[in-house]
């Protein structure tokens, strides 16, 4: 067993279980979390998804600052939904950058499956942008993104990851529920 994906696993089920409840102490093991992951990814050759980390990082320090930002209420704070123009918009940018994504890694790298890894780390971007925006969409791109990645995990021999993103997905359902009613 990975001690590395071990830890990435335990620090992203902590992470998650943050997030469901819109608390902005989130972020600190995002980051320990996304750090970990990267150097599992790295080693298992799935590079778009290793890049994916390092935005996450990224964009985790820009969401802990926007959630500080914002004012909590009792429960966390305040999300809201999309316009549909919004979602058609996020929907054709998030295909675009997938398949270029995949392109490239098909055309230059030596990459183990470069579209399906793509297509997740494509709908990562858009799902981590929307979450640090506390947009409910998020959940929904999550949900799907956690399918795939179970898939693609399990046959790049990866079975922790695998099992946290199978606990992801269940969690993912609950803040999708969560979240649309802290929306109304």
């Amino acid at each position: 067993m990975n001690p590395v994906e071990l830890a990435a696993s335990l620090l992203g089920l902590a992470n998650i279980a943050l997030l469901v409840r819109r608390s902005v102490w989130n972020f600190p093991l995002a980051l320990a979390s996304v750090t970990c992951t990267g150097i599992v990814l790295w080693e298992a050759r799935l590079y778009a998804e290793t890049g994916l980390q390092v935005f996450f990082f990224a964009t985790n320090l820009w969401g802990w600052w926007l959630w500080a930002q914002a004012r909590e209420d009792g429960d966390g704070v305040p999300v809201s939904w999309m316009s549909a123009r919004a979602r058609i918009a996020w929907g054709t940018l998030t295909l675009a950058l997938s398949l270029s994504l995949g392109w490239m890694l098909h055309s230059f790298t030596n990459a183990a499956l470069p579209f399906a890894d793509s297509a997740v780390t494509g709908a990562s971007i858009a799902a981590q942008i929307l979450l640090s925006l506390r947009r409910v969409e998020n959940w929904v791109l999550w949900v799907l993104i956690d399918v795939a990645a179970i898939v693609l995990y399990l046959s790049r021999g990866l079975p922790l990851l695998a099992v946290l993103y199978a606990a992801f997905l269940v969690m993912s359902l609950i803040g999708l529920r969560q979240w649309m009613r802290a929306a109304r």
